[in-house]
């Protein structure tokens, strides 16, 4: 493998990772530490694009690019995954037995509103859990090791205010 291909590779893999990576961040509303980072994007960007258009006589150097572009994003989305970034909710419903689940997760530090609710087959137990989202799979793990036939749904909220957890996620 020649050295244009594998700088023509990594350069990609950095440039798309850096991409992705700051997609994420303005979605999670970091915009300044986004806009510092996309300046490192864009001239590792020009560098890369700049060795590939300077060989463009070499279809395996095309064929690298591709390749560092999709490695980049799957980089990237790992990367994205480690860091984890923002916070989850928690949707969880359960039968009216697991009743003790709400005290258990808040013995955990987790803040948990819950009521009652009418599902298909009778009354159910409705929860709502704010999160980091770097704690979305043990707090996942703890309520389906509580609770094995819980309905649970997760999602990224976009805004939130009020609440005690606020002042201890933060």
């Amino acid at each position: 493998m020649s050295s244009i291909i594998l700088t023509i590779i990594v350069i990609n893999v950095l440039y798309v990772s850096l991409f992705t990576l700051r997609v994420m961040i303005v979605i999670k509303g970091y915009r300044v530490l986004a806009s510092v980072l996309s300046m490192g994007e864009v001239f590792v960007y020009l560098m890369g694009l700049t060795i590939v258009l300077d060989n463009l006589d070499k279809p395996m150097n095309i064929a690298a690019y591709c390749f560092g572009w999709g490695l980049g994003v799957f980089v990237g989305s790992k990367i994205e995954g480690y860091l984890a970034l923002g916070y989850v909710v928690m949707e969880v419903i359960v039968e009216p037995v697991d009743c003790i689940l709400p005290d258990k997760l808040r013995e955990q530090g987790y803040g948990v509103t819950s009521w009652g609710a009418d599902g298909k087959e009778g009354k159910r137990l409705v929860m709502k859990i704010l999160a980091k989202r770097n704690r979305e799979q043990k707090l996942k793990n703890l309520i389906l090791s509580l609770s094995p036939k819980a309905f649970i749904i997760s999602y990224d909220p976009t805004h939130f205010n009020g609440g005690f957890l606020l002042k201890r996620l933060g």
